[in-house]
């Protein structure tokens, strides 16, 4: 069944119809994965989501190339969810850097529409396999070496973090994640400590992926062969489903953080995310 009316509501109309058991399942057990380990390991859930995303629309015979471009937005589109209660968590223990949310996010805007309205339309998704699993590929070997950079300078200026803003809103807008890989690692270079980096990314995450679900709805209304339930180039079960789990398990691996070995468990974690670039990789060179 494929909604073309062009209200929200009428697509959420198709939403009800798509979600047999078995898709439930998929990605109930997606969204209970993604938010404990977002929770536990402090990443955000878009390294696991694409590429699982991918393979589910895949076997609904959703075209490969569609396929990856509708997983990487809906990704996206959750963190809308997922940011505001790790904010929100954050800001209570007063460990959010606001002022450096307020200089960043007009870049992360701007960058965030650049790449969501402007390449990530024009670029096949094929392509953008292949740039999620070389991000993801490096952002594995950072959790692997647990490698954190030496503080040696201060945030620079206005100029200077609009264009850094600018940076992390494009790159997050085509891999389909927060940027925490890219502004965690950014902040603590400027001497920010690694606690307001983490609870400051988490902030900047909410204009990151509103700006890039903007671009992702509008870009995709055009765009031909989207299945049932689609908003643009987000897939709206998946969204609701994977929204409402992930929210629930984050606190849980959050507390879970607290007991386990988190080093090591980051070390498997990384693994585990070269497999899915492998994936990811392998999708893009067959395309």
């Amino acid at each position: 069944m494929h909604c073309t009316g062009p209200l929200l509501f009428f697509k959420a109309r198709c939403v009800t119809s798509l979600l047999d058991p078995v898709l439930i399942a998929e990605l109930v057990a997606l969204g209970l994965g993604t938010g404990f380990l977002a929770g536990l390991l402090g990443i955000g859930g878009g390294m696991l989501m694409v590429p699982f995303i991918t393979i589910i629309m895949g076997h609904r015979g959703v075209a490969s190339d569609l396929a990856v471009k509708m997983a990487i937005a809906t990704s996206m589109a959750t963190i809308i969810f997922t940011s505001v209660s790790s904010v929100r968590a954050h800001h209570k223990r007063g460990a959010v850097r606001w002022d450096i949310v307020r200089r960043l996010a007009p870049g992360i805007v701007i960058g965030s529409l650049l790449g969501s309205l402007g390449v990530f339309a024009l670029l096949k998704g094929t392509v953008l396999a292949i740039v999620f699993a070389l991000f993801v590929g490096f952002s594995a070997t950072q959790m692997f070496l647990d490698r954190k950079p030496k503080p040696t300078r201060q945030m620079p200026g206005t100029a200077g973090q609009l264009s850094a803003g600018g940076a992390i809103g494009f790159i997050s807008g085509l891999v389909g994640a927060g940027g925490g890989f890219v502004s965690v690692p950014f902040m603590t270079w400027c001497n920010i400590s690694i606690h307001n980096a983490v609870a400051t990314s988490a902030a900047l995450g909410f204009p990151i992926a509103v700006a890039n679900v903007l671009g992702y709805v509008v870009s995709g209304q055009s765009v031909q062969g989207l299945p049932g339930g689609s908003f643009g180039y987000i897939w709206l079960p998946a969204l609701a489903v994977i929204a409402v789990c992930s929210v629930l398990t984050a606190p849980l691996g959050a507390k879970a953080a607290h007991n386990l070995p988190v080093k090591k468990l980051k070390r498997v974690f990384a693994s585990i995310l070269y497999l899915l670039a492998a994936y990811m990789l392998w999708k893009g060179l067959q395309g």
